[in-house]
């Protein structure tokens, strides 16, 4: 029996829970295998929503395993973090708009970062 509380938890919340533990296993893993590596009492119903959901999203790739699948993430923690900002900066339209308040809000440090990341992309 699942516990209430893990099933009203935020869906982004229970998806980096299930990237994470994808990432850690390093291999394709089943519901069954996400749910014993969580270890919180979620539903396989719920481990297995969260897993089409991410599928859906082009988080994870899947392969046939028995009746089911075996779900492997397609990128690493920073490729899907990437990939999150570049959907969000595709939603609007002002894409100028969207990039200059971005970098306003950077702190010193990452606007330093990003200058030189900059800089060395165009070598």
């Amino acid at each position: 029996m699942t516990d209430p509380k893990d099933e009203r938890r935020p869906a982004g919340e229970l998806e980096a829970a299930v990237m994470a533990a994808l990432w850690a296993a390093g291999a394709p893993l089943t519901p069954v295998q996400v749910q014993a590596e969580l270890a919180n009492g979620l539903a396989r119903t719920t481990v297995v929503t969260i897993l089409s959901r991410l599928y859906d999203k082009g988080a994870v790739d899947r392969e046939r395993r028995g009746r089911g699948y075996a779900y492997v993430p397609v990128q690493d923690a920073p490729g899907l973090t990437a990939r999150r900002m570049h959907t969000e900066l595709d939603r609007d339209a002002d894409r100028e708009a969207v990039l200059a308040r971005f970098v306003a809000r950077l702190s010193p440090e990452d606007e330093e970062l990003l200058r030189r990341l900059l800089e060395a992309d165009e070598q």
